[in-house]
Order: C-alpha cells, then sequence, then structure tokens
C-alpha cells in the first residue's frame, strides 16, 4: 500500500482546503455545513463505481483519491461497487448504454472490488467497507419499489436534471430504465444513511444530479441534511472526457494498459497541464509542488515537473518496481540507462512499442510497418515513416544520424538481418535523439 499524506502533513489546516487547493472540488452542497462536517468527529461517507468495464480508469481515479485523502484524515469510507446499478448503467451524454449480461457485471464487481482495494487501505481505525448495491435492490419487488421509493421522487424534478433533460430533446430519447437510474443511486444512499450513517456521497460533476437525488430522498424520508461533493472531470487536451465512452480511457489494470504506457501518458502531459495534474492525482505536500512549479518555470525544457508526475501516479497505481521497469524500458528505446533492449521481457517490449504506432494503415489506423530480413535500412526507416523519402534516409544514413537498434549505421545498403529482430518480432530504428520508430516482422 503506497504512503500517503494527510491534509497536516500536506501543509493544509482542513482536508476541505486542501481538496480545494488541488483542484478536486467541483460542485458541493453548503461548503460552511461540508466543512463543519469534515472538521468534527469522523464521519462515514461513499462513492459509487459501477462495473460497467473490467477495470476502472484515471477518471475513475479522481474520486479513489478523494476517498483516500478523506480515509487519512480520519473519516470512514464506504465503497459502493453496483452489482444492480451496474446492470442498468447511467445515462450518458448521447445514446443508450449497451446492456451487459448479468454474468459479465458480477464478474466485474468482484475485479473492481479487488482493484480499488489495492489503493484504500483495509486496516486501522477506519478500513475502507465494501459494498454490492445488488445485496439490497434485489430484495426490492417491482411494487415495493414504486411505493417505498418511487413515491419520494416528482417526475418534475428528474425532468429537470441536466443530462435527463438533453438526452429527452435528443433523437435518441431516454428509456425508462436509465431514467429510473438516479432513483436507484437515492435509494442507495438512503440504505447507506439508514444502515451505515453514512452522511456524504462523493462523485463526479457529471454524477451531480443522480447524487443530490439522494440528498432530496434523504431530506424527505427522514428531515436530515446529509451532503453531496463532486470532482471535475478530467479531460485530455482537445477537451474531450478521459472515459472508455471515448475511446481514450486509461485503464489501471495492467492488463488493459501497460504500465510502460501509463507512464508515458503522464510524462507527455504538456507543460500548461502538468502542475494542475500534480496537484489532483499525487499526494505531494504544496510547499513541493510549489518548488516543482518554480523549477518548471526557470526550466521548462527539463521535463522535471511531468517525470514527477509519471513517477508518483504510476507508483501509487502499479508500484515501485513496475514504475522503474517502465523508466528503464523508456530508458533503454533511446540507448539510454543500464537496461539493454535484448534484456526487456517480450511482452514489456511489444506494450512499449505500441506506443511507436506511427504508419498509415489503407484503412486510416495505425500500425507497425512490415520488415523483413534482407530489406535495406534507409528503405526500412521510411516505411517506419522517420523520412518521406527514401532519398532522405539515405542522406540520413551517411551523416550518421540513423540507429538500428540503438546502434549507429553509416551504410545506406546495410540490410537487416533475423538475428536484428529483437524477440524475433521487432527492430527500431532512431533518427537523430527523439524520432522512435518501430518495425515488426513481415509473417
Amino acid at each position: 500500500m503506497a504512503q500517503v499524506t494527510n491534509f497536516r502533513e500536506a501543509g493544509f489546516q482542513s482536508v476541505l482546503d486542501e481538496l480545494e487547493w488541488r483542484g478536486l472540488i467541483a460542485q458541493s452542497t453548503d461548503r460552511d455545513r461540508l466543512k463543519k462536517a469534515l472538521d468534527g468527529a469522523p464521519l462515514s461517507f461513499y462513492c459509487g463505481f459501477d462495473p460497467t468495464a473490467a477495470s476502472l480508469h484515471i477518471g475513475n481515479l479522481v474520486q479513489i483519491l478523494v476517498m483516500r485523502h478523506l480515509q487519512e484524515a480520519g473519516h470512514h469510507p464506504f465503497v459502493l461497487v453496483g452489482g444492480a446499478t451496474g446492470l442498468i448503467g447511467d445515462p450518458r451524454q448521447s445514446g443508450e448504454r449497451k446492456l451487459n449480461p448479468a454474468a459479465t457485471v458480477q464478474q466485474w464487481t468482484e475485479k473492481l472490488r479487488a482493484q480499488i482495494g489495492k489503493y484504500l487501505r483495509t486496516d486501522g481505525s477506519n478500513p475502507a467497507v465494501f459494498l454490492n448495491n445488488y445485496d439490497w435492490t434485489s430484495k426490492l419487488s417491482a411494487i415495493d419499489f414504486l411505493r417505498d421509493v418511487g413515491k419520494n421522487f416528482r417526475v418534475g424534478t428528474m425532468l429537470s436534471k441536466d443530462i435527463i433533460a438533453r438526452r429527452i430533446k435528443s433523437d435518441e430519447g431516454i428509456s425508462f430504465a436509465e431514467f429510473s437510474y438516479q432513483i436507484l443511486q437515492g435509494n442507495d444512499f438512503l440504505h447507506l444513511y439508514e444502515s451505515h450513517h453514512v452522511t456524504l456521497e462523493t462523485g463526479g460533476n457529471d454524477q451531480w444530479g443522480n447524487l443530490t437525488s439522494g440528498l432530496d430522498l434523504i431530506r424527505h424520508v427522514h428531515g436530515v441534511d446529509v451532503n453531496v461533493m463532486t470532482s471535475p472531470i478530467i479531460t485530455d487536451s482537445q477537451g474531450k472526457k478521459f472515459g472508455k465512452s471515448e475511446g481514450n480511457a486509461m485503464w489501471l489494470n495492467p492488463d488493459m494498459l501497460s504500465p510502460y504506457r501509463f507512464y508515458q501518458f503522464w510524462f507527455n502531459q504538456p507543460d500548461d497541464q502538468v502542475i494542475k495534474l500534480l496537484k489532483a492525482f499525487t499526494f505531494l505536500p504544496k510547499a513541493r509542488i510549489e518548488q516543482i512549479a518554480a523549477d518548471q518555470k526557470a526550466d521548462p525544457g527539463a521535463r522535471e515537473a511531468q517525470r514527477i508526475l509519471a513517477d508518483e501516479v504510476t507508483s501509487f497505481v502499479h508500484g515501485r518496481e513496475a514504475t522503474d521497469e517502465a523508466v528503464a524500458t523508456s530508458q533503454a528505446l533511446f540507448g539510454r540507462g543500464n537496461t539493454t533492449l535484448d534484456s526487456i521481457d517480450a511482452d514489456t517490449l511489444e506494450a512499449a512499442l505500441d506506443g511507436l504506432k506511427n504508419v498509415k494503415a489503407a484503412d486510416g489506423s495505425l500500425e507497425f510497418a512490415p520488415a523483413h530480413a534482407g530489406e535495406g535500412i534507409a528503405k526500412a526507416a521510411h516505411d517506419a515513416g522517420l523520412f518521406p523519402s527514401i532519398s532522405q534516409a539515405i542522406k540520413a544514413v551517411r551523416q550518421g544520424g540513423v540507429y538500428l537498434n540503438n546502434v549507429r549505421v553509416s551504410d545506406p545498403d546495410q540490410k537487416l538481418t533475423e538475428n536484428d529482430f529483437l524477440g524475433g518480432r521487432f527492430v527500431l530504428i532512431r533518427r537523430g535523439k527523439k524520432s522512435l520508430a518501430a518495425l515488426e516482422a513481415r509473417q
């Protein structure tokens, strides 16, 4: 389990102050009421994760980080993996979700529970408690659901929720199942309040309408004010949400996204985003981040802020050993460090080279350039996309600017041999210090 600082060690008077400084609060109920609750005796809070895939992604990681901050502040975390709500799925911005088989949802529920357990403490005075809303939702008959839960909701209020209103106006419309999702989530909060005295729910900002459904339900049933708060939605440089529905999910499961590619994702963040991401995605103290920001401003070319970001987040998600291996692999690809290309295991090498697919296929997708023993180095460099023409590749080889598996070549007629294919599959060709491409053995 990663070592994590609490708000006092990070230099803050309260955990809410720290979350706000880190940019992890988008909306909340009355701030004074929320701050009083968080500054008082330890409270119980929860966040829900629907098993709509076999892994969480970095959008979910934001919520895990918020939970860990609150846990380190002494509060009691309840992790709700939605075996019931995952069978339906919350409404998307456009179009209905695909309903997954019940057996698949159950399998994913267990995977997510195990995954989240790596990031929250499960021991001590306030260990994470894991729950599955299928345990209580499945016991409700249709009549019970309508009489005991549905009667407390007003259709006008439900229709006014932003995403519901948007979907109703769209060509696709919205099904009754997805329309009712907010009732199910509201009932979860009510159940946790009644059974575990949970008084705070956290989630992504796109869940605001669902979170307030539970707040309103508890007030209606018990006359009690509880709290909710949301975190901003993390987007890429084009403003797209990092999520599986956008096709650019950065998975936390190393079998779905290698630690190497995960590390490179953070290392390649632009200068104007890296400090914001350091605040949100690491537990580094405020003073340390401010020093990193000053160093970056003085020497942005060093990319030290990106290196620290990649190291911190990858270590938290995948552990120190996997992070060190990712760094060593990255250095080996460019002929730096003590790790040689032929010492990298096949799976790690393939994962690392996956990010070098830079040759357009006939259908417009990206793929490895094919090569075979006996092909000339200049033609191979051109085929890999490093040069616009073979003549330019020949010129660069003669000038000593081309490397084969990190070894400089000088003869443009040099042929690839079977021994050049690492693991029998890949050849690396580099132009200068930074332009790298991979070729795959032609079958």
